[in-house]
């Protein structure tokens, strides 16, 4: 296997300046670099990161925690930094950290602590969470996805808005009987922007003089959750709503299903709305608000690496949401 005195060899420069010229740790002329690299590409050499992070004081690493993975929306996230690190360069180390698990404090003290990354990414942190205390005191570059928190740069949407926007879309249609199906169950940890979204629709019931006859009930933000509480909702024909606000697209699948198997025609007898832009909302013709979360995934690493480099960071960037109009939606009969 080759080594950085074959390289410099080639290059016809002293090993140290070929050191600097594949790791950035000093000056070298523009023709040397390029010689150096054709150089190390003809060997097949790379430098090791930690020669790397010697010379230039950086890991080229950034570590990514969500609170899950087997969802869409963190799965996409995740999709979008990797697919936007990996040609600058730069390695992800991702943490998957459950809110009030043992691991996800075991991640604080121990993994992150030790600082082997240049940069931190963290998806849906609460406001009330002490782990932001810990993030910034280890005094990295750090960008939230998700809600809004003091002292770091976040990027998100606007949820209360969203929420309002969508349960509009419905009173245009001309539906009264609209209820909010996916609040937290008790004893859940609490998800700021599922009470940002029920705030946003008991809004736009108060503004359609429907305050009493608002409905809120809780799910967990699964399909198969989504399908049980729909499922129970609409089992009652005198009670039964002509309208579902989703707290999210995984939600509103279940629910067409439950409708499906209840024998409720959707849209003419319920209509639906979610909010994500999941994958399966074109099959199941899903009226939804796109949030694109992969791209949210990629914002995050250009402000990131603009961070790592000393470039000023937005406080807040307010992702925009477009409402797709699909088949779930439509005047109740």
């Amino acid at each position: 296997m080759s080594g950085i005195a074959d390289v410099a060899r080639l290059a016809g420069v002293s090993k140290s300046t070929a050191s600097r010229a594949l790791t950035g740790g000093g000056y070298v002329s523009d023709e040397t670099r390029r010689r150096v690299q054709d150089a190390a590409g003809s060997l097949g050499y790379v430098p090791t990161t930690s020669a790397v992070s010697l010379a230039t004081g950086r890991t080229n690493t950034v570590a990514l925690i969500v609170p899950r993975v087997n969802r869409w929306y963190f799965g996409s996230i995740i999709e979008g930094v990797e697919r936007t690190l990996i040609p600058r360069g730069y390695d992800l180390t991702l943490y998957v950290a459950e809110p009030d698990s043992r691991d996800r404090a075991s991640l604080y003290s121990h993994f992150l602590a030790r600082k082997r990354f240049d940069g931190v990414i963290a998806v849906a942190l609460e406001p009330d969470d002490a782990d932001i205390a810990r993030l910034l005191s280890f005094g990295k570059p750090t960008v939230c996805i998700g809600n809004e928190l003091a002292e770091i740069a976040t990027l998100g949407i606007d949820n209360t808005a969203i929420g309002r926007m969508i349960t509009q879309h419905l009173l245009a249609l001309g539906h009264r009987a609209i209820v909010f199906l996916g609040a937290t169950p008790k004893g859940e940890p609490t998800a700021h922007d599922v009470i940002d979204r029920i705030a946003g629709y008991r809004q736009a019931m108060s503004g359609a003089g429907l305050s009493d006859r608002t409905g809120v009930y809780e799910s967990t933000l699964t399909i198969t959750d989504g399908y049980a509480a729909a499922a129970a909702l609409l089992a009652d024909v005198e009670s039964r709503p002509t309208a579902i606000v989703a707290a999210c697209d995984e939600i509103a699948i279940g629910a067409i299903v439950a409708a499906r198997r209840l024998g409720i025609a959707v849209p003419s007898q319920l209509s639906v709305v979610g909010v994500d832009g999941h994958d399966y909302a074109e099959m199941f013709a899903l009226t939804t608000v796109e949030q694109r979360p992969a791209a949210q995934g990629e914002q995050a690493v250009d402000i990131l690496l603009g961070m790592v480099d000393n470039a000023d960071a937005p406080a807040r960037s307010t992702i925009p949401v477009q409402l797709v109009v699909r088949a779930s939606t439509a005047a109740p009969r």
